[in-house]
């Protein structure tokens, strides 16, 4: 169990080197694929964010101030009195 916990101890520990070194580097991106990704994600999240957004604005904004009105049930078309008995 030690070795596992100390294999895991220097995987984490070189992450967070790399990271450092990105960040003291200002080069966050490797390659095109990790800008793509990031892109990719940020989307997502930019997506997600802006539909929570219009949800809480139709629940807040729009159900309360709105009073339901029914609609007036009218006769549509013709009468058939052919039909009736």
């Amino acid at each position: 169990m030690t070795t596992q916990s100390q294999n895991v101890g220097v995987q984490i520990q070189n992450q967070l080197n790399d990271v450092i070194s990105r960040l003291q580097s200002k080069q966050w991106f490797q390659s095109d694929w990790d800008i793509a990704s990031f892109v990719i994600f940020f989307v997502f999240i930019g997506a997600v964010l802006l539909l929570v957004i219009l949800v809480l604005v139709r629940c807040c904004c729009c159900c309360c101030c709105d009073t339901p009105k029914k609609p007036r049930k009218t006769k549509i078309g013709v009468d058939n009195l052919a039909m009736e008995p």
